[in-house]
């Protein structure tokens, strides 16, 4: 499904993977796409499996590291949305560590901060993630919600 070996394995390690082809399963491809209001294709859909909830979503073709970062993006969302914080930090920081030059970084590191905030309560988190973008990524939308913090 996969041609990149790293993003096959990740894929299989981290997820159970459902894929709906749109000509060879085009009633499956139809009734997932309408459900989930897929738009494009491909769609790829991070789905908390307890809730049954939408996390994150990617639509389109990304570059291995692109798309690598963005799956561990929703994989700190799902974590977040779970009230799982400390799990959501660890994923947000494998963006941050592993894929710094993505589109995802600036979101990672914006969450990172919302949850260590969502974790310990303290305001200071925030402020320290606003006070981080003016270093990197502050050029950037996450970087403009972000300021609010500054104050």
């Amino acid at each position: 499904m996969y041609p990149d070996p790293d993003v096959a394995a990740f894929i299989t390690n981290t997820f159970v993977p459902v894929r709906a082809h749109v000509r060879e399963q085009a009633d499956e491809f139809k009734r997932l796409g309408q459900r989930f209001d897929a738009q494009w294709t491909p769609t790829t859909l991070i789905i908390d499996p307890a809730e049954a909830a939408e996390r994150h979503r990617i639509e389109g073709f990304l570059p291995k590291d692109e798309f690598l970062a963005q799956l561990m993006l929703g994989l700190g969302h799902s974590a977040f949305g779970r009230g799982k914080f400390a799990e959501a930090r660890e994923w947000f920081d494998q963006v941050l560590g592993k894929y710094p030059d993505t589109e995802a970084a600036p979101e990672a590191q914006y969450w990172t901060g919302v949850a260590q905030y969502k974790e310990s309560g303290d305001g200071a988190a925030l402020a320290a993630t606003g006070k981080r973008f003016a270093e990197r990524y502050g050029d950037t939308v996450w970087a403009k919600k972000a300021s609010v913090w500054l104050r």
